[in-house]
């Protein structure tokens, strides 16, 4: 296999294993995001307002997920579905 195929290879990973948000558009560790629907969160009595601006999300093990802090409750898990990128 020549240094060509492989990086090929690589990218077409890379690409299928990106996290992304409801418009396809990838997510990094440290971007802004916004909820485009209300979201109760488990556990707890607290509902994510749809339009309410996440800062710094973290990327988790799982791709369509999320993990970021609201209302100084850490540890929050989002489905990236429901989240759209600020640029």
């Amino acid at each position: 296999m020549s240094h060509k195929n492989q990086d090929l290879e690589l990218e077409e990973i890379e690409e299928t294993e990106a996290c992304v948000d409801c418009d396809g558009k990838p997510l990094l560790s440290g971007d802004e995001v916004s909820v485009i629907k209300d979201l109760k969160v488990g556990g707890t009595k607290l509902t994510i307002r749809k339009g309410t601006v996440i800062k710094n999300i973290r990327l988790t093990d799982d791709i369509e997920e999320v993990e970021c802090r609201y209302d100084n409750m850490k540890g929050i898990i989002l489905r990236t579905e429901f989240l759209r990128k600020r640029s």
